[in-house]
């Protein structure tokens, strides 16, 4: 069911991003479109390394935190180079709280069209247990349209 879902979305973004080159304004038009269609959403961004740091670039949802101290989720995805799935944020060691509703949470690293990762896109619930194999499949399907 969630695959399918994606694919619409997938779909609809497409449509979307088409209309500009872009990576900015494609990924904030990402963000958006999640954030309004997942129920499951509860903060939709992007945090960018700039200098060494991971700074928020946007999101959807409620006040993020601006910057990321290492450790955490975020940098555990970007420094792994691969999608990291918390079940439950409160037992991941070093689990940075930018909002105490946040319960799970899906970091995927971005990466600019050399293979670089130049940041992440992170996805939190107010829900334990909110993402699986199959939102990260449709998630990185969908970031697949930031160079298309």
């Amino acid at each position: 069911m969630k695959s399918a879902k994606y694919e619409r979305l997938y779909e609809q973004i497409k449509q979307y991003v088409q209309t500009t080159p872009d990576i900015w304004a494609r990924l904030a038009t990402i963000e958006a479109v999640l954030h309004h269609k997942m129920q499951t959403f509860f903060w939709t961004g992007v945090y960018v390394l700039q200098d060494g740091e991971l700074i928020v670039r946007s999101y959807q949802g409620p006040v993020a935190c601006q910057k990321l101290r290492k450790g955490g989720v975020c940098w555990t995805a970007i420094e792994a180079g691969e999608t990291l799935i918390v079940d439950d944020v409160d037992q991941f060691p070093g689990h940075i709280a930018c909002n105490p509703a946040s319960r799970s949470e899906i970091v995927i690293p971005l990466r600019d069209r050399e293979g670089r990762i130049f940041g992440c896109l992170d996805i939190d619930s107010d829900r334990l247990k909110a993402f699986d194999q199959e939102d990260e499949a449709g998630l990185k399907r969908i970031l697949t349209l930031l160079y298309d």
